[in-house]
């Protein structure tokens, strides 16, 4: 299986619209930008038909140590979640 990198989405952009492939890397690097922005401030980013990214709060908690079975405390803290949107989904499960 193969990873889809920045390096690719921006040639993409460059091969499909014709941009430059300055201007396509900058775009890409400005779409995440935005999307990094909103992320910081706690606002969901929704793709429709794509996906949604959001913020979580992650509440303290009871963690293990599963070698020594010694029991700590882990903190708080705030994860970024990512959510397929049902469209996405069926394509993916159709193709599949």
């Amino acid at each position: 299986m193969k990873n889809l990198t920045r390096a690719d989405i921006s040639n993409a952009i460059y091969e499909k619209i014709g941009l430059s492939k300055t201007d396509s890397s900058k775009m890409l690097e400005q779409i995440f930008d935005i999307m990094t922005d909103a992320l910081k401030k706690e606002e969901a980013v929704k793709i429709v038909s794509f996906c949604n990214f959001y913020v979580k709060h992650k509440k303290t908690r009871v963690g293990r140590n599963p070698k020594t079975n010694e029991e700590h405390t882990i903190t708080p803290r705030k994860v970024i979640s990512f959510k397929f949107s049902k469209n996405l989904k069926d394509e993916i499960e159709k193709n599949g």
